[in-house]
């Protein structure tokens, strides 16, 4: 190579070789790019590179990768200060250095990187050039640990603090199995505070031994212990594993199925019985074609480009993730054309969806769509989600009606789907649904429930009510005793009618749009309800899913769980704990 390229171009264009008069190249003098400065050259970027270090540190940084300037591109001196020079090389300030500790700390932990991140070269690099100083080193992995360590605490100092001020919170539970064959069990609390906002946020990530519902009977009651919520918590959502509900029914909570693991379990069911399996095991050979060679994928692309489409790969369903399936169906009927046009080109055995399949596709995606949506909207932390399970149940039972145009097989799913769903939803904790649904302004008038089942409601509420004000005068002190002997029978009258005067107010306001919060609504008539106030605090901090707790395992997929195998069970608490509580929940 001739002087290794000139030394790969004058050290990429920053120095360019002085003209003569006649055009010609002399090969001894290098002019610099950024300031006009001439420089004998001797083979050697030496003293090039001395320069760009002194007088243009914002290119030296880089130069062995940055884009060369153009010669039309306007280059302003840049000559370093003698005050910026000694900044760069000298040490940085104690406190500066701590607050870029910490935000690595908290990086490493929202990320689930792992520790022995801070040896990298590359992010040292990276943190001298954002911050202009070339002394900087990163902190230990020791540090990083205590640092988290610390997050932790105070993380878990606020949490406490949000948990002692609450008058009830839900609990949700899940398990999950690492690559390296750990098992933990993640807990997350949900509560409306004083200002009527909806907290969510990680309780524990705990490594168990056993998976047997007596193992998690004993955690879950240890969680609730630490956080000194045990005459506070309401409720707990699992989903439908046998160890989980065998452990609920040992806990004294209310037990709430996850609405949306028995949505894709009535979706799993329909899609077995009514034909459809045949059509997708052939969309899954179709794609698995195309995702498994990168010249058959290289070949789509061509075709998606060709046809004006946006070129992208397509998407195989996998059982255990929810909508998957759907996401597959669309991304093939999106495609079409160029799948069709690939294929046509290609000397392959497949068998190809005829156009009757791909009609048969869009029937399904039909009947996916709204499952998708309800699955989304149920699986929110950050809104209220147990007041619309019934609502939700009501439209997807609206849509899931068979009519005169449905060919034989969508019938077959629509039938199948609804007796399936309607089995779970006999499952689920209706009482609980249903007063909580009366206690959301958006839906009080209980329209998704059959005439003759909502007064019942109402009743059940007055019932609640009253409950609650005989819970709330055993807690009082016992009155003087010359005020025993009043007559008990009038004080029942009276707070029987206070109950239904209180109910019947309620019931008189108008019905709330459905884009408004009804937390809000509730922060405003707390003062004019205020015993109904608690029981919606009650009732709506309670999610209709268990997603919240899965998310601490499946928001990064098949990345986070490589990341965890790495991880040992005693550090997975503390790193995925700070940061779920301060934002990871969330999946995004």
């Amino acid at each position: 190579m001739e002087q290794s390229s000139k030394r790969s171009g004058l050290l990429n264009g920053r120095f360019i070789f002085k003209k003569f008069s006649d055009g010609s190249l002399d090969k001894r003098t290098v002019i610099c790019s950024y300031c006009k400065a001439e420089f004998q050259y001797h083979r050697s970027t030496s003293s090039l590179q001395y320069h760009l270090r002194a007088k243009h540190a914002f290119a030296s940084s880089s130069c062995a990768t940055d884009n060369p300037p153009t010669p039309n591109e306007s280059i302003q001196p840049q000559q370093s200060t003698l005050a910026e020079f000694q900044d760069r090389y000298k040490p940085m300030d104690q406190t500066k250095y701590n607050t870029l500790t910490n935000a690595i700390a908290k990086w490493i932990a929202m990320d689930c990187r792992p520790l022995n991140i801070v040896n990298d070269r590359g992010l040292r690099d990276v943190i001298q050039i954002a911050s202009s100083n070339q002394l900087y080193t990163l902190p230990s992995e020791g540090t990083i640990a205590s640092r988290i360590h610390d997050l932790y605490n105070n993380e878990k100092t606020t949490k406490l603090e949000l948990l002692k001020n609450a008058q009830a919170v839900a609990l949700t539970g899940d398990h999950w199995t690492s690559l390296s064959n750990h098992s933990y069990l993640g807990v997350t609390a949900h509560l409306i505070d004083a200002s009527w906002t909806l907290q969510s946020f990680a309780l524990t990530v705990m490594h168990t031994a056993e998976r047997h519902a007596e193992s998690y009977v004993e955690c879950f009651l240890d969680v609730v212990k630490e956080w000194n919520i045990q005459e506070k918590v309401t409720t707990i959502s699992t989903d439908s594993a046998h160890n989980m509900i065998a452990a609920d029914s040992c806990l004294p909570f209310e037990h709430m199925t996850c609405i949306a693991h028995s949505l894709q379990q009535s979706i799993t069911v329909a899609l077995s019985d009514s034909g459809f399996e045949n059509l997708l095991e052939k969309c899954r050979k179709l794609v698995s074609h195309f995702k498994h060679s990168p010249i058959n994928s290289t070949e789509l692309g061509i075709q998606q480009a060709a046809k004006g489409q946006k070129q992208e790969p397509l998407v195989q369903d996998i059982s255990t993730r929810w909508n998957s399936t759907l996401g597959m169906v669309q991304h093939l009927l999106c495609n079409k054309t160029a799948i069709t046009a690939t294929l046509a080109l290609q000397k392959q055995k497949l068998s190809v969806p005829t156009g009757k399949d791909f009609e048969k596709l869009q029937k399904l995606e039909t009947l996916l769509e709204p499952c998708r949506f309800v699955t989304e909207l149920l699986g929110g932390e950050l809104y209220v989600s147990c007041s619309v399970v019934l609502p939700a149940f009501c439209h997807i039972f609206s849509v899931m009606e068979v009519s005169d145009d449905d060919p034989e097989y969508v019938i077959q799913f629509k039938n199948t789907f609804t007796a399936d769903l309607i089995k779970h939803k006999e499952g689920t904790n209706m009482r609980f649904l249903k007063i909580a649904t009366a206690l959301d302004p958006r839906f009080k008038h209980l329209k998704c429930l059959p005439k003759s089942e909502r007064d019942e409601v109402w009743n059940m509420l007055s019932e609640v009510l009253k409950e609650q004000h005989s819970d709330a005068e055993t807690t009082e002190p016992e009155p003087p005793k010359k005020k025993i002997n009043l007559p008990l029978v009038a004080d029942d009258e009276n707070e029987r009618a206070s109950v239904c005067t209180a109910l019947d107010r309620y019931r008189a306001e108008p019905v709330i749009s459905m884009e408004t919060c009804p937390l809000e609504w509730w922060s405003k008539h707390e003062g004019t309800y205020e015993s109904l106030a608690y029981l919606a605090r009650k009732y709506l901090a309670t999610p209709a899913t268990a997603v919240p707790c899965e998310r601490l395992f499946s928001l990064s997929g098949d990345i986070v769980n490589k990341k965890w195998a790495a991880l040992s069970p005693v550090n997975v608490n503390k790193l995925v704990e700070p940061e779920a509580q301060l934002g990871w929940i969330c999946w995004r």
